[in-house]
């Protein structure tokens, strides 16, 4: 798990070495294991009053491929430099008109084991069309999870940060420092 403090490094580090002109701002930086997601606003098209949904939808798209296609080389070179120095993949996204678009992004496999009546919650989604698969349906259902427990899901967070400020201020960081380096002496 990363800390606020890396968090807010890394989100530096993407602010400092994006060229100004990429984004109008930089909207998120989320990292994980895997993954270095980062989001940026663009300027929303200039559309006449009374212009309809259908037209302003479109416009958007729009104005969301010409800024992926503009963009992708800088986009390129940022992404190899911060993969190399964060060791993650780096996806894009962008922000328009309130709308978000991701470009790139990564979907990791993760196993899991699950007994007959959550195998069942998942075939039943898969049934009713929510899902075209049981990997589909346990996605789904993560992110139904995400949504109605963000407040929880934050102060869970925040708490593990706690415990690993609390376990590198414990006794065994001398040791384990030592060991690390009695152990690059020895190579």
């Amino acid at each position: 798990m990363i800390t606020t403090d890396q968090q807010e490094q890394l989100r530096g580090w993407f602010a400092g070495r994006l060229p100004d002109d990429l984004f109008e701002g930089l909207v998120e930086v989320v990292v994980d294991r895997e993954e270095i997601t980062v989001v940026g606003r663009i300027p929303e098209p200039r559309l006449a009053e009374g212009t309809s949904p259908a037209e302003k939808e479109a416009a958007i798209g729009a104005r969301v491929q010409e800024f992926r296609e503009r963009t992708r080389e800088d986009r390129i070179a940022v992404a190899r430099e911060a993969e190399q120095r964060f060791r993650r993949k780096v996806s894009w996204g962008v922000e328009c008109g309130g709308e978000r678009a991701l470009f790139t992004h990564i979907a990791a496999p993760v196993m899991t084991r699950l007994r007959q009546p959550e195998r069942q919650v998942l075939d039943t989604l898969i049934a009713g069309g929510v899902a075209r698969s049981r990997s589909d349906a346990l996605a789904w259902c993560v992110r139904l999870v995400q949504r109605h427990t963000d407040d929880w899901l934050t102060e869970l967070r925040e708490s593990l940060e706690h415990v690993q400020r609390v376990r590198a201020q414990g006794p065994d960081t001398e040791f384990r420092g030592a060991s690390a380096d009695a152990a690059a002496e020895e190579e």
